[in-house]
């Protein structure tokens, strides 16, 4: 990739590990039995040629296309343990389940039930990577993603001098999300005076959309009143609930599934 501009790159947080993916690959790196496992693997594209270009389409599709990494990394990599695959997750979601159902049995608003329907939700992440091993690989990411950002390849031996807040962090997705959701719901609730599983599925479609699409607004125009605030809730929750400072060890790890990558990817 000589003379091209260098891949953009994303990742997501093992409980044992770090995965990392470009625009043509995904690679992984995780801890197993006392040794370092790495693999790596083409990344399923959905969001390609006009697709990539629908405002609303593509953000439903970019965000499918990170659900369908997951079987395909559990495949070349089988000792990766995804974040929200323990006790703990399922207990929390079940929660929120219960919550949201309380609130609209409760609350008369139809707007305060989705937006406490909203909020639940996304509330399971949030108490299930603030006390895992997680919130340590989450740091890992941004860390590794950051070093590569500010000064290519080389720059992954000095990852520790990096933030462990990152601007595009999926983290930034929770309030466009919690927002977009309780309006979604609400105005398909509202038009339709019930609610099934074909308009339970139209508003999470409507709200996935709307809140990719202000997530990659926020990135391009940082400085816009929206993005602030935005990238400021998304800061929150990233150095409050889940990013923690990693070891050296942690760091190696990830250096070894960022480098894989790269190398998958034809970089310098």
């Amino acid at each position: 990739m000589a003379g091209d501009a260098p891949p953009k790159l994303g990742g997501m947080a093992l409980q044992n590990g770090l995965l990392v993916h470009g625009p043509r690959h995904w690679a992984a790196a995780v801890r197993s039995g006392g040794e370092v496992l790495v693999a790596t693997g083409p990344k399923p594209r959905l969001a390609v040629g006009p697709l990539d270009s629908i405002p609303l389409l593509r953000g439903m599709l970019r965000l499918g296309e990170a659900f369908a990494l997951l079987p395909a990394v559990r495949r070349g990599l089988p000792q990766a343990r995804f974040a929200m695959e323990d006790s703990l997750s399922n207990a929390a979601m079940l929660g929120a389940v219960v919550v949201a159902a309380v609130a609209r049995r409760r609350l008369r608003s139809v707007l305060a039930q989705e937006t406490v329907a909203a909020v639940a939700g996304l509330a399971p992440a949030l108490i299930v990577l603030r006390g895992s091993q997680v919130a340590v690989w989450h740091a890992v990411e941004h860390k590794s993603i950051a070093a590569y950002e500010h000064g290519g390849a080389a720059e992954l031996a000095n990852a520790a001098e990096h933030a462990k807040e990152h601007q595009r962090c999926g983290s930034n997705l929770v309030l466009p999300l919690v927002v977009s959701s309780a309006v979604a719901n609400t105005a398909v609730r509202l038009a339709t005076g019930r609610r099934t599983v074909a308009t339970r599925l139209l508003a999470a479609g409507l709200s996935v959309g709307v809140a990719v699409e202000v997530f990659a607004f926020a990135g391009r125009s940082p400085e816009h009143p929206v993005s602030r605030l935005v990238h400021r809730v998304g800061h929150v929750i990233q150095a409050g609930f889940v990013t923690r400072e990693p070891g050296a060890d942690d760091l190696a790890v990830g250096r070894t599934a960022m480098e894989t990558l790269l190398q998958a990817e034809g970089a310098d």
